[in-house]
């Protein structure tokens, strides 16, 4: 197109434009700047004509390219007031692509060139290219000079424009708020200042203060987005081109986002000069003066967490060196290049690059406070009569004030305030700007309508910014950006431009949005507008990021404030906007905001922490959905705690709109965060925060004054926290003030504050205004020790602090409510928590532990405590007192106000004033215990306490001094102690010291440990020990005492009535003499209590009260036992001596039992962990000649023995157990012989030894000389199969053999059970014996020469169907019955036929026959001698089968083999056809058959009807049990023939109506029935109704159970008619029929009617004390067993049974489990003798409960097992358990799972069961007790077991 021939109207096009341009050369400097951003418009020479100067510019223009042309014509068009016609012509001439002036190119080249020249002015080559030249230093001083110049001169033309762009320095400047702190500092030395003032423009000055003085000063400004971080570095560049900089030479910005398009590498040089500005000449000479004069450079780097990290590690060693741009900014930093320069890097907060020195400077960037956002407004609509209004509307609405805190956004604020307020009313505006997408939104509205652009025009801007957000690009070139909207942001400074340099050869005009967030709202639009973007594609948009992230050379993560413009577009308020934006309509906007909501919904469930929390608060506050709120704050963590990551205004401000959504309380905890000064403001009004926790050392005067306005109105907050701050006496003064407005608040932390003296006062003189503090932490302030006792009178006077813990830097007050605060406690609904707050608050405390305390204090000390109110406890420990200090404190103490404790501890006590305490001692009654240990500097006083309190403890000292604990550490606090412990005392001391103790009053306890009394000292105490009266214990260990010093104990032991234990580990040094309690009263005068009913048996009369005596870890030679066994002759009985020893000779062996005669008194021996040799064994058995009252002889591995003596002439069985000893077969002879002086053996224990075959051969050889009546255990000794069939051979021969059991397994179990009366049969049982075929024979000739043996079972014993087949058919015996029962994993796979096949091979007839395939299991039963039946009949009865061919013989055979068959039992088979067939057949030829079960079976159609033919011919039947079947009516029909029936069991089968009236028809027929049971039939109280009908004429019933039912009340009530109606009734189970005391009541009552009622079973029915009080007075007098768990019995139930069963002669099964019976558990004070278990599980049993339990126990003999587990018990309980366990004969079983035993408990247990032989577990499951620990005890006592499951090996069961 030719310039010249361009026409319009009149004149040309390009006149029109040059003559319009003409009158704007303002518009058009400014357009042209913005197009070519390094074009030096001022150094160009004005041009004669303005028309020539406008062609120049256009020219320029012209020369970038057809991109920029066309986006300057659309600028012209949208801004100027151009003629619509030129309009026109303009954009459809050269607003397109076909229209580029090509005259306009004239002299295109030329500009070109003038324009490099002017941009970069830089020589032909790059610096750093060439040598450097010599010069003399005036030269390169003059070159420097004009540099320096020229770089001036460039920065002031650059900043020096009227109308500056965003990212450039506004027309006016806030100051912003810097925060300088040293974060790589420790936390309490960092540094704080906030710097800057809303008065002062300069503060930014103060970033350069800094005191490094070598080495490059580097200094990192952090600030969140929005902040102002590159509009500092703007600031700072203008500054110094103003001259304000001064201390810098040289400046150079650089901005990441343009170097990261740098790919080469480059030197030092290169980067300054070809990529910022180059000198005219002598660049090296330029860089050398820099260098030379470094600390006089600054270089900023603006975006520093937008750099790419290179991958590689290269580092830079000179200024030659090249490198990638960030290794030449970590040379920069390190000092490696330009040392001693300045660095200044801009970052948001995150994790930032290693490449920082350590010392750097971290200053943090903060927002506007409320005067920077009020003066920010006021300037920008200063002039305008607008500006009082858009004030009161920022001062009124806290969002958008919250907004305004950030500058950015500050900006757009106003802007939209500008454009909103004329035509709104007051408050409207801001209601239209609730969040900071709304923000946006408002401002794209705004713009739209001044440049009349289409909105679907925005969606192009939207484009170009999320494409550059995915690529990771935030700098665009002309071509990326259409034209139209290259305008649109030139002109609303939406996009602003800068010459990229690349290279030195290389530079483009580049475009960025202004700022970053502007990008990604562009983007969110984009993806919320666009058709294009489907809503399934935006929740991966929808994200939460840790702001953590690494930058590496890949693409930058540009996407962080991305999801919260997206959900700020989801609110309900923004969908007109996108609708019109997207041309779409209101439903399709709305399925794009539901998918970003939900994707919200879900990462607000999720648990995240920190950071995330934060922008997920952001996000969904912008969304302004209630619902979602609810959610997200619900969600919140409790406690939501923030760890090192900044935090400013909003943040807390969007946090705190969430938490107005939250119902419950919240804690809020800070830590290490950097946090805005005035961020706390942001928390006015937050009703949820419960604890509020802040500790930062940037927190200083202004965060506390901003906290201060915020307390107040938290009307919540209970827990304030401001720890490890820097704040002076000003914030204090501003805390304490709001504190005292805040009297809910329970706890206050002012921890390691640098508080001083008088700020500490200050606060505690605040507490009385808050009634509620229980707590005021102080620590790690700077207190003075005058202070600290100012301090302390404040505790003693003030009566609502209760206590001041003082130690060191520790400064802590505890505080009580004051009387109407505790008086509004009481009522609140926590009444049990509210009693013990009640309880501390009457208790009162002072510790002043390692306060530097001296003598001078001590005075001011006595008088606070003898002036003031009853301190409990007084710590001075770790002072410095000193002598005359404690003296002074011990002289005081009967005039001192404490009532528990003083503690004068590590204080310098010597020696010298030891004696002077004890004299204090004398004059003090209320003193209770002393304690001095010189050695550990240990003085301790504790006192009496007041009788109410005395009450309560001395009732746990009584129980604690009966456990005998065996460590003196562990003594019961009761009565006056005195523990002089340490102190050096020596024999030559004693006279003095007995003679000052002499006179103590009550004195109880005495320990002298640790001190060098010797053998002299002892001999010399047992003299003196009766001067001291009556005491309980007495502690002499670690006195280098020897053996002859126990021979000088046992003296007083002997003689002195109140020594009761004497307890000596000679080698670790313990001796220990100690006393009972109650024998101490009654001694010193006082009477013992009246003895309960059954104390007999519990030994709680004075004499019963055994002594013991234990000697261990010495050496027990010969003459040593008998002057031991002769000092105790006249030691009073009960005696238990215990004597343990590494090993005792044979020699030493027999002194001792050959000493035993001479000890009537003895009752129980023991030597433990004493290793004996191998004639041990039958040196103890001689023991039964020695001395007749032996009762029980224990040898057991490791190393243990023991003996118990009857305390009586009675002839009981003796207990004899010799377990793995090691016992040969050459031991069997002489043992047997010696033991055949035993005239009776309960028990003899031979286990785990070596016997082997041979031994087991000659024991049951010489087996007649000993009288056994119990039992004879020879487990693991060796044995093979050779003794399992030796023992079969032998049993006819062995007399008194009741049961044998022999197991060859793992488990090696080998017992034999003998009975005092030859018994009818014998039982034999033998288990994995691995017979084969050789040995079926033996193994039968065996069995049909065992005439006595009546039943033999084989389990796993490896025998086949072939080799039992055969031992059926050897088996042979002249008369009597025998029963083989084989348990094995066949059984269960051959079927029902070929079992039967093999019990037809029988030699005897079959009597019984039992198959269970599931439990592996066949039983047949012989009767010898096998009869014949007469063939003619078997035939008539083959007649009458239908059986198939092959299955004639088998019949056949079973009708020869099963004539006399009377009990036939199926479980758990699958019966075929030709099973059910057979079956069928058998049954019509059983004449004899009495019983039939048939139970959990399958079987078809057909079978079934084959089962019913043949039961129909079955009418001599007594016994039928078809449970846990699916059965047809043709077989229920079978029940009405069965007139003879005495037992039926029906239970398990679903019982409908048509099922029901056929058993009530059968049941009207069974005349003889007594035991009916329909257990889980689903029984109503309909079906119960014809049941009762049906059982009136059963008169002859003696068991019913009905339970697992639904029967109820009405059914309750209809049997309670009929049960009187039954007078042979013994058994009533209705357990789980959901009956209620409505029911219960009236059944119970018809109960007494029920006279022969023997078992009683009424669990799991809400039964209720109502009826538990009728049955008491029902009970029958025939009653055995009663089982009432979890009926809802409360304690006044429980008692009226216990009431009714106390006495009761024939009882033997109590279960009252799961009820509450708290405080009402029965006592049976009469006994019951034949009670054989108690259940008592979940009882809520208690210790005081378990006492008088314990008691009853004992007055039941026949208990074998007590259930106890579930419950509260404790080692109080377990205690009264092991004293009476040894007393319980028969007992075998305690289950104490889940309880609170500890380990000590278990120990005393363990002492009980060392004493109760009979005693096979106690179950200790889950209890308190450590695994090790547990293991440990477990070693010691096998019986105490702590598995989950427990083991419950195989056992005999007596005949």
């Amino acid at each position: 197109m030719d310039l010249a021939n361009l026409q319009l109207g009149t004149g040309n096009l390009l006149s029109c434009l040059v003559r319009l341009l003409s009158k704007e050369p303002e518009w058009l400097n400014a357009k042209v700047k913005f197009f070519l951003p390094n074009m030096d418009l001022g150094s160009r020479k004005e041009a004669p004509d303005p028309a020539e100067g406008v062609i120049l510019q256009l020219r320029r223009l012209h020369a970038r390219g057809l991109a920029t042309w066309q986006a300057f014509i659309h600028c012209v068009c949208m801004e100027l007031e151009v003629p619509l016609d030129l309009e026109v012509l303009l954009l459809s001439t050269w607003g397109h692509e076909d229209g580029f002036p090509s005259q306009l190119g004239a002299g295109e080249e030329g500009c070109s060139k003038s324009q490099l020249h002017h941009a970069l002015k830089r020589p032909h080559q790059s610096c750093g290219s060439s040598p450097r030249k010599k010069q003399c230093k005036k030269q390169q001083l003059e070159l420097a000079k004009q540099y320096l110049q020229l770089l001036r001169t460039s920065t002031q033309q650059r900043y020096g424009g009227k109308n500056p762009r965003l990212g450039q320095p506004l027309s006016f400047h806030i100051a912003p708020i810097l925060q300088k702190s040293r974060d790589t500092a420790p936390l309490d030395t960092q540094e704080e200042a906030v710097m800057g003032d809303p008065k002062a423009e300069d503060g930014i000055l103060e970033l350069f203060n800094t005191k490094a003085k070598k080495g490059s000063r580097v200094i990192v400004v952090l600030g969140k987005s929005g902040m102002g971080k590159t509009t500092l570095a703007h600031q700072l560049c203008q500054k110094w081109a103003d001259g304000q900089l001064d201390r810098f030479q040289a400046l150079f910005l650089f901005e990441f986002r343009h170097l990261n398009l740098v790919t080469g590498l480059l030197t030092l040089p290169q980067l300054l000069f070809d990529l910022y500005l180059s000198p005219k000449s002598g660049a090296d000479t330029v860089f050398q003066y820099l260098e030379e004069n470094a600390h006089h450079v600054l270089i900023i780097f603006d975006g520093l967490g937008e750099a790419l990290y290179p991958c590689s590690s290269r580092k830079t060693e000179g200024p030659d060196a090249s490198g990638p741009i960030f290794t030449l900014f970590s040379g920069l930093c390190n000092g490696t290049l330009l040392p001693g320069c300045w660095v200044m890097a801009t970052s948001r907060p995150g994790k930032l690059p290693t490449c920082l020195p350590v010392e750097a400077t971290m200053v943090h960037m903060w927002g506007f406070d409320r005067l920077r956002v009020e003066e920010y407004v006021g300037r920008f609509f200063r002039d305008n009569p607008l500006q009082a209004a858009a004030l009161a509307e920022v001062q009124a609405d806290r969002r958008l004030q919250s907004m305004c805190a950030v500058p950015a956004l500050c900006q757009v604020a106003c802007l939209c305030l500008h454009h909103l307020l004329p035509g709104t009313s007051v408050g409207q505006s801001a209601a239209l700007l609730p969040t900071i997408t709304q923000l946006y939104v408002q401002m794209v509205l705004i713009l739209i309508r001044q440049s009349h652009l289409h909105p679907t025009s925005l969606l192009s801007l939207g484009e170009v910014a999320l494409k550059g957000l995915e690529a990771g690009k935030v700098v665009f070139y002309a071509g990326d950006i259409p034209p139209p909207m290259m305008a649109f942001g030139a002109a609303y400074n939406l996009l602003t431009s800068f010459c990229v340099r690349t290279g030195p050869e290389h530079q483009e005009t580049g475009y960025a949005f202004t700022h970053l967030s502007l990008q990604e709202f562009f983007a969110a639009l984009q993806l919320m507008a666009s058709p294009e973007v489907d809503k399934d594609m935006l929740p991966r948009y929808v994200t939460l990021h840790s702001r953590w992230v690494h930058r590496t050379n890949a693409r930058l993560d540009l996407l962080d404030y991305l999801p919260t413009f997206l959900a700020g577009l989801a609110s309900c308020a923004c969908r007109p906007f996108l609708s019109h934006l997207a041309q779409q309509d209101e439903v399709w906007v709305g399925a794009k905001q539901d998918a970003v909501v939900q994707a919200l919904r879900k990462l607000a469930t999720r648990r995240s922490k920190g950071p995330k929390v934060m922008e997920l608060c952001h996000c969904v506050d912008e969304t302004q959905e209630p619902g979602l709120a609810q959610l997200a704050a619900q969600s919140l963590h409790y406690p939501l705690s923030f760890h090192n990551f900044p935090l400013t205004y909003t943040d807390l401000a969007v946090l705190a709109n969430i938490l107005g959504y939250r119902d419950a309380p919240i804690h809020l905890d800070f830590e290490g965060c950097p946090l805005e000064p005035h961020c706390p403001e942001a928390l006015v009004g937050c009703g949820q925060v419960e604890n509020l926790s802040f500790k930062s050392r940037k927190c200083g005067d202004a965060f506390a004054e901003a906290l201060s306005r915020s307390l107040p109105t938290m009307n919540s907050l209970q827990k304030l926290g401001l720890t490890g701050s820097k704040i002076t006496s000003k914030g204090i003064s501003c805390l304490v003030k709001a504190l005292c407005l805040c009297p809910q608040l329970e706890e206050i932390s002012l921890r390691n504050n640098q508080l001083k003296d008088q700020e500490l006062l200050d606060i505690v003189e605040m507490l009385s205004c808050l009634p509620r503090l229980r707590k005021l932490d102080l620590s790690h302030n700077n207190v003075s020790v005058s202070t600290l006792l100012s301090l302390a009178k404040v505790v003693v006077t003030s009566p609502t602090i209760r206590a001041l813990q003082a130690r060191q830097t520790e400064l802590i007050f505890l505080l009580s409510p004051s009387t109407e605060t505790a008086a509004e406690l009481q009522g609140a609904p926590d009444l049990q928590r509210n009693a013990r707050q009640r309880e501390e608050a009457q208790t009162r405390n002072l510790r002043l532990r390692k306060c530097q305390l001296r003598v001078h204090d001590v005075e001011t000390l006595i008088a606070l405590l003898r002036d003031g109110p009853c301190l409990e406890e007084v710590d001075l420990s770790g002072n410095q007192l000193e002598d005359e200090g404690c003296q002074l404190m011990a002289e005081a103490v009967p005039q001192l106000h404490i009532t528990r404790k003083l503690d004068l501890s590590d204080n310098g006590l010597s020696a010298l004033v030891v004696h002077c305490v004890l004299s204090a001692l004398s004059t003090c009654r209320t003193l209770a215990e002393l304690h001095i240990s010189l050695l550990q500097e240990t003085v301790v006083l504790i006192f009496a306490q007041e009788p109410e309190e005395e009450k309560g403890t001395q009732k746990r000292a009584a129980f604690l001094d009966n456990l005998m604990p065996q460590m003196p550490s562990e003594l019961p606090p009761s009565s006056r102690r005195i523990r002089l412990t340490h102190c050096g005392f020596q024999a030559k001391h004693l006279e003095q010291l007995c003679k000052a103790l002499g006179g103590t009053y009550y004195l109880s306890h005495l320990d002298l440990s640790g001190n060098a009394l010797g053998d002299e000292g002892a001999a010399l105490l047992a003299q003196l020990l009766p001067g001291l009266g009556t005491l309980q214990s007495l502690n002499l260990s670690e006195n280098g005492l020897s053996l002859d010093a126990v021979f000088s104990l046992v003296q007083p032991f002997s003689t002195l009535e109140w020594i009761l234990h004497l307890d000596i580990s000679l080698e670790s040094q313990c001796f220990l003499l100690r006393g009972d309690r109650r024998r101490r009263d009654a001694l010193a005068g006082g009477s013992l209590p009246e003895c309960p009913a059954g104390a007999q048996f519990l030994g709680f009369r004075q004499c019963c009260v055994p002594r013991s005596f234990r000697l261990r870890e010495c050496q027990l030679e010969p003459s040593c036992l008998s002057r031991l066994c002769e000092a105790l002759e006249k030691c009073p009985g009960p005696l238990e001596v215990e004597l343990s020893c590494e090993v005792l000779s044979d020699q030493s062996l027999e002194t001792l039992l050959h000493c035993l005669p001479w000890l009537p008194q003895l009752s129980l021996l023991q030597l433990s962990k004493t290793r004996l040799s191998p004639r041990s064994p039958l040196l103890l058995a001689n023991i039964f000649s020695l001395c007749p009252r032996v009762q029980k002889v224990e040898l057991r591995y490791p190393h243990h023995v023991s003996l118990h003596f009857r305390s009586s002439e009675e002839q009981e069985g003796v207990d004899c157990r010799f377990m793995g000893c090691g016992l040969l077969q050459e031991h069997v002879e002489p043992l047997c012989w010696l033991l055949s002086k035993c005239e009776d053996f309960s028990q003899l224990d031979l286990s785990g030894n070596l016997l082997g075959d041979d031994g087991l051969r000659s024991l049951l050889e010489c087996l007649p000389q000993v009288s056994i009546s119990g039992s004879l255990d020879l487990s693991h000794n060796s044995m093979s199969l050779e003794s399992a069939l030796y023992l079969v051979e032998t049993l006819p021969s062995c007399p008194g053999v009741g049961e044998a059991l022999v197991n060859l397994g793992p488990e090696q179990s080998f017992r034999i059970q003998f009975s005092r009366q030859e018994e009818a049969g014998k039982t034999l049982r033998l288990s994995e014996c691995s017979f084969l075929s050789e040995h079926v024979p033996r193994l039968a000739t065996g069995l049909s020469q065992a005439l006595q043996l009546t039943e033999l079972t084989l389990t796993r014993c490896g025998l086949g169907l072939e080799q039992l087949t055969i031992l059926l058919s050897l088996v042979k015996r002249p008369t009597g019955l025998l029963g083989i029962r084989v348990e094995e994993l066949w059984v269960g796979r051959v079927g029902v036929l070929e079992l039967l096949r093999a019990s037809a091979q029988a030699s005897g007839n079959v009597t019984e026959i039992s198959i269970s395939e599931t439990q592996k299991q066949l039983c047949v039963q012989l009767e010898f001698p096998r009869q014949e039946e007469n063939p003619e009949a078997v035939a008539l009865r083959l007649a009458h089968c239908d059986l198939e061919t092959h299955h004639s013989l088998l019949i056949r055979q079973l009708m020869e083999t099963c004539t006399r068959l009377r009990q036939l039992s199926l479980s758990q088979v699958n019966l075929c056809d030709a099973s059910s067939l057979l079956l069928q057949s058998l049954l019509l030829s059983l004449s004899e058959l009495k019983k039939f079960r048939l139970t959990s079976s399958c079987m078809s159609i057909e079978g079934l009807a084959h089962l019913a033919s043949g039961l129909s011919h079955c009418h001599n039947l007594e016994e039928l049990d078809l449970s846990n079947n699916q059965f047809d009516e043709e077989l229920m029909g079978t029940l009405e023939e069965k007139c003879r029936l005495k037992k039926l069991d029906l239970s398990h089968l679903p019982q409908g109506s048509w099922s029901l009236d056929m058993l009530t028809r059968g049941l009207s027929h069974m005349a003889l029935l007594q035991s009916l049971t329909l257990s889980r039939n689903g029984i109503d109280d309909v079906g119960c109704c014809h049941l009762s009908e049906a059982l009136r004429d059963v008169t002859s019933l003696k068991e019913l159970d009905l339970s697992h039912n639904q029967i109820g009340d009405t059914g309750a009530q209809l049997l309670a008619a009929v049960l009187p109606r039954l007078p042979e009734l013994r058994k009533l189970d209705l357990s789980a029929n959901g009956i209620s005391p409505a029911g219960g009541v009236q059944l119970a009552e018809s109960l007494s009617l029920c006279r022969h009622l023997e078992e009683l079973r009424l669990g799991c029915n809400a039964l209720g004390d109502l009826t538990a009080k009728v049955l008491a007075h029902s009970l029958p007098l025939q009653l055995r067993v009663l089982r009432l768990p979890s009926s809802r019995l409360g304690p006044e139930g429980a008692l009226s049974l216990g009431w009714a069963l106390n006495g009761h002669p024939q009882i033997e099964e109590i279960s009252l489990a799961e009820n509450s019976l708290t405080g009402g558990l029965p006592q049976f004070s009469k006994g019951l003798p034949l009670l054989r278990q108690i259940d008592l599980i979940s009882c809520e049993i208690d210790n005081q409960t378990a006492k008088h339990l314990a008691a009853s126990f004992v007055l039941c003999p026949a208990l074998e097992e007590i259930l106890l587990s579930w419950n509260l018990l404790e080692d109080e309980a377990a205690a009264e358990l092991a004293q009476v366990l040894p007393k319980m004969g028969r007992l075998k079983r305690v289950d104490l799972e889940k309880n609170w035993i500890t380990a000590y408990g278990a120990c005393l247990l363990a002492d009980g069961l060392a004493k109760g032989p009979g005693i096979q577990v106690i179950r200790l499951w889950n209890n308190p007790i450590p695994p090790d620990m547990a293991q440990r005890l477990q070693s010691q006592e096998p019986r105490l077991d702590f598995a989950f499951f427990e083991d419950k090996p195989q056992t005999l069961q007596s005949t």
